[in-house]
């Protein structure tokens, strides 16, 4: 395989409480890295831990995806009420193939969920439902279709997140009902939604892309360019990795 398409692991979701139990996975993420030019490799949870070793030590970066919610006993939690598609095959396997990715010095791209799992990985706790705790009137979970903004971002000027998005506010989509709460151990907050939930968290190293969105950029990359822009950095520092 060229490095010049690099392979990018990419998390896929798990049927919860189906049977027979089914991998998935949102095609617009698949076309977003192909569009940047990298080849998607689809990780899903019942991979076995040997399976993922042997097939991580081929991968050129990580692509943790949106989902179901973490589970709130990884960052000693009782669950909360609204909690939903929670699959610890999944929780166990995006951890594993984090922890590999930054072993290895991998660029990582976490979006939404994949924001919380970075987060919870490194130590970090969630908000279990922003709508209840800390409350907020910004529709953080839209009606209207995924690929339309529905609120601004702020970006920490300067930041890794701002120079890649190439801009410092934005607007963006927005389908999750749990954030960050508590910082992971190396992780700065670059962006944030108006009523201050934490919307793009980096790592504290400069010379390493590990970088966080709590909205979903693969949904806009057909008319934004700070979402084209962010899988294109994902795949060129794969290129180098």
């Amino acid at each position: 395989m060229s490095r010049s398409a690099p392979l990018i692991g990419v998390s896929t979701s798990i049927t919860v409480a189906k049977h027979p139990e089914r991998a998935y996975l949102n095609s617009a993420y698949l076309h977003a890295v192909q569009q940047a030019g990298g080849v998607p490799v689809p990780l899903p949870p019942q991979l076995s831990a040997a399976s993922l070793e042997q097939l991580g030590a081929g991968l050129h970066g990580l692509l943790l995806t949106g989902g179901g919610d973490v589970d709130p006993a990884l960052f000693g939690e009782a669950p909360h009420h609204t909690l939903y598609d929670v699959a610890p095959s999944r929780d166990t396997l995006e951890t594993a193939a984090l922890t590999l990715a930054l072993r290895r010095g991998l660029p990582v791209l976490a979006v939404c969920r994949g924001i919380q799992v970075l987060n919870v990985a490194l130590g970090g706790s969630l908000h279990q439902d922003v709508g209840t705790d800390p409350g907020t009137q910004i529709p953080h979970s839209q009606t209207e279709p995924r690929d339309q903004p529905t609120h601004k971002v702020k970006v920490t000027p300067g930041s890794r997140l701002a120079e890649t998005l190439g801009t410092d506010e934005l607007e963006v989509n927005s389908m999750h009902h749990q954030a960050i709460r508590r910082l992971g151990r190396g992780l700065t907050a670059v962006a944030w939604a108006p009523d201050q939930i934490v919307e793009g968290a980096e790592l504290d190293d400069p010379t390493r892309f590990v970088l966080g969105v709590q909205w979903h950029p693969e949904e806009l990359v057909g008319h934004s360019e700070p979402a084209r822009r962010l899988f294109a950095a994902l795949v060129a520092a794969a290129r180098r990795s």
